[in-house]
């Protein structure tokens, strides 16, 4: 007998790309929120979404995954960075959610949980400023004045980059921390007559959420043009807010699509 959560399928399922969930994150994040054309937007949202309501936030995270806690003594299997965006939508009932059309990863075990999340992930180069909490320059403390800075690139080319400098004060909730977010779970067949995927909507769901303070920022993000990733065009108009925080959750599944649109609880706070 062949087993194992994820090809490849093994006697023992040991190595099986990524095993069952539950699987527990923890991350250092910074988030950008910001205005943009809210027709462009809309043509990357599933219609079930509604419309766009001309915010969105680019996001850059450094994280950190387990299952069982085995991949935290071994952290090539535990550690990456990415970077997605969010498009803020309104649906049919005035309420506001968050849809990921597209975000980029440099793990392949992260790029296959996505995708079973309904994330649309591809790989790319990420880069973020940490801070180690200590009261030197070098340490990026968190206190008014710190610059920090990341980048986002795929094959070779330069899709984006930050620039925050904390303020001092407390931040807001943004981007999935402040609406619930969606995303599309579809593959492609090649079964007999090759077909394109038939997404189906799903919504995040985590459980058991720490989180540590928000600090607020000033930003400026860049985002450049490229022959293949569509990033540019959900590219910023004007920045509203920025914070950066610490968080840590648990993912055991994600939401039915219909119930998903009815029954909407906030990401716990």
């Amino acid at each position: 007998m062949l087993t194992g959560f994820t090809a490849p399928l093994t006697p023992t399922g040991r190595s099986s790309l990524i095993p069952a969930p539950p699987w527990h994150y923890a991350a250092w994040i910074f988030t950008i929120e910001y205005e943009l054309d809210p027709a462009v937007a809309g043509r990357f949202l599933p219609p079930e979404l509604g419309r766009a309501t001309g915010l969105a936030s680019m996001n850059f995270t450094e994280w950190q995954v387990t299952s069982d806690g085995s991949e935290l003594q071994d952290p090539a299997y535990a550690q990456y960075k990415e970077s997605f965006v969010l498009i803020e939508t309104e649906l049919a009932d005035g309420s506001h959610a968050n849809f990921t059309p597209l975000i980029y990863v440099d793990q392949d075990l992260s790029m296959m949980r996505g995708w079973l999340q309904g994330l649309p992930k591809k790989l790319g180069s990420v880069w973020m400023t940490r801070s180690f909490g200590l009261d030197h320059f070098a340490a990026a403390p968190l206190q008014a004045g710190t610059r920090l800075g990341a980048t986002l690139a795929v094959k070779d080319r330069r899709l984006a980059e930050a620039r925050l400098r904390l303020t001092g004060e407390p931040g807001d909730k943004l981007g999935f921390f402040k609406l619930p977010t969606y995303g599309l779970v579809g593959f492609a067949n090649l079964i007999e007559d090759p077909t394109p995927s038939r997404p189906r909507l799903v919504r995040h769901m985590s459980e058991g959420a720490v989180h540590g303070p928000y600090h607020a920022a000033t930003a400026e993000l860049q985002v450049f043009e490229s022959p293949r990733d569509e990033l540019y065009d959900l590219r910023p108009h004007r920045i509203t807010r920025a914070a950066t925080h610490t968080f840590a959750w648990t993912v055991a599944r994600v939401f039915n699509p219909t119930a998903s649109v009815i029954e909407r609880e906030a990401i716990p706070a």
